[in-house]
């Protein structure tokens, strides 16, 4: 169903619901609603196009609304018309949120409900939309980027006759590896974040040390009412992936004392700045679904602190070097997140879970015949390198572009060149 049309300067803009059954394998079941805004250069508004899809990261993410002509929308509507998905529960799609879950009986037909929002759910949307509006005999090209290229992945495994082409950037997952593969190669990358952090702004050690010693002196409260906690306060660590990550971290340091050496309370810019850092709460699918998005047969059983455990770098315990921690969930979020509260019972249900059904078909990839070019960032520290390698040698026909210029954010940083290039790889230019 088409919604509205509206014109920026240099594009137009065309919103799109579409329903879609919750479970695929159930399609007169229940249904929910998934938005797509389509976006075309102006000049080129009544051209026949190619399609483009793009996959946002996340989980629980909406599509970038766009504003401007610019970035790696400027280079791709050069060729294509563009489809920005509110994946199914984010955005402008049926959401998934605290309030709504509530509705439903128990942890369990919450947890029942959620199982539905993972890769595989995304990409059967995907085709849902693509026989609808192009019909069943045209395909489109998937950017995918971070977690959305796990669901590109996805895409090549399970539904390649819709695709003409496949683009990654830092988003290829392992096929078959478990969440605790990944999180003890997280954890080895962050043990190398921290160190860098810390040689760019060595005073900030003694910062860090004296925010965990007044948060374990007393309580302390964020906007919300939460109380900021040592662990949570460790948590800033997921922003060192982005190539502005250590900056974003040191100058909210900054803000903490701004009574200078003297004070001891901490500023109430530090405390609403430092809340802002974070999307559990608004985004409860990130956190709920982050570690089952790597479930394919076996439970992950709270991977990320089971594996901690194993890396003593990262307790807190003075007056050694605080270390902060990466884009990790762990089960003590929801007691102390409150919009993730409700939700303890079923996050615990979908950690123990052990029927996840596979997501990807090594056998698919390895007879593949989708075009498909990969932008792999050595330095990922939320997609292990080795990792993607892997999955990359395990695919036939795949190119890869293996580069030290960008951090995770390079499609946003310099995204006319890192669409380019992907395009120029599966054209056969490079």
């Amino acid at each position: 169903m088409k919604l509205a049309v509206h014109r920026l300067p240099g594009l137009v803009l065309t919103d799109h619901r579409f329903l879609v059954p919750l479970d695929h394998g159930r399609p007169h079941d229940e249904r929910i609603s998934v938005f797509a805004r389509e976006v075309v250069a102006a000049e080129k508004e009544a051209a026949e196009l190619p399609w483009l899809v793009f996959l946002q990261g996340g989980p629980g993410f909406p599509a970038p609304r766009p504003d401007a002509l610019s970035g790696w929308l400027k280079r791709a509507l050069v060729d294509y018309r563009v489809l920005l998905l509110d994946q199914r529960g984010t955005g402008r799609s049926s959401p998934v949120t605290t309030f709504l879950l509530s509705r439903l009986p128990n942890a369990r037909a919450q947890a029942e409900y959620l199982a539905h929002f993972r890769a595989d759910s995304i990409v059967a949307d995907a085709e849902e939309i693509r026989r609808e509006l192009l019909g069943t005999d045209r395909t489109w090209t998937v950017l995918g980027q971070s977690y959305g290229g796990f669901c590109a992945l996805r895409y090549l495994s399970a539904a390649p006759e819709g695709l003409a082409a496949a683009l990654f950037t830092g988003g290829l997952p392992p096929i078959d590896r478990t969440a605790d593969d990944v999180y003890r190669a997280t954890y080895r990358t962050l043990l190398e974040k921290n160190g860098l952090y810390y040689a760019r702004y060595p005073e900030d050690e003694a910062v860090a040390r004296r925010i965990a010693d007044r948060l374990a002196a007393g309580d302390v409260r964020l906007a919300d009412g939460d109380r900021l906690t040592i662990r949570r306060f460790q948590q800033l660590g997921i922003r060192f992936g982005a190539s502005d990550g250590f900056e974003h971290v040191h100058y909210l340091l900054e803000e903490a004392f701004p009574g200078g050496d003297d004070a001891a309370d901490l500023g109430f810019a530090f405390l609403a700045h430092f809340d802002q850092a974070f999307s559990f709460q608004t985004n409860p699918i990130y956190a709920i679904l982050h570690e089952p998005l790597y479930a394919q047969g076996s439970a992950t059983r709270w991977a990320a602190e089971r594996i901690r455990t194993e890396h003593s770098e990262f307790d807190a315990a003075p007056p050694g070097r605080l270390l902060f921690t990466g884009e990790m969930v762990y089960p003590w979020m929801f007691d102390e997140y409150r919009e993730l509260r409700p939700l303890r019972a079923a996050a615990h249900l979908l950690a123990e879970r052990s029927d996840w059904p596979a997501l990807y078909d090594r056998a698919a990839l390895a007879r593949n015949e989708v075009p498909c070019a990969a932008a792999i960032y050595v330095h990922d520290m939320y997609v292990e390198r080795a990792f993607s390698e892997e999955t990359a040698a395990a695919i036939r026909g795949m190119k890869t572009w293996v580069t030290s210029e960008y951090e995770h954010n390079g499609l946003r940083l310099d995204g006319e060149r890192v669409l380019g290039r992907l395009l120029d790889l599966v054209r056969g230019n490079l």
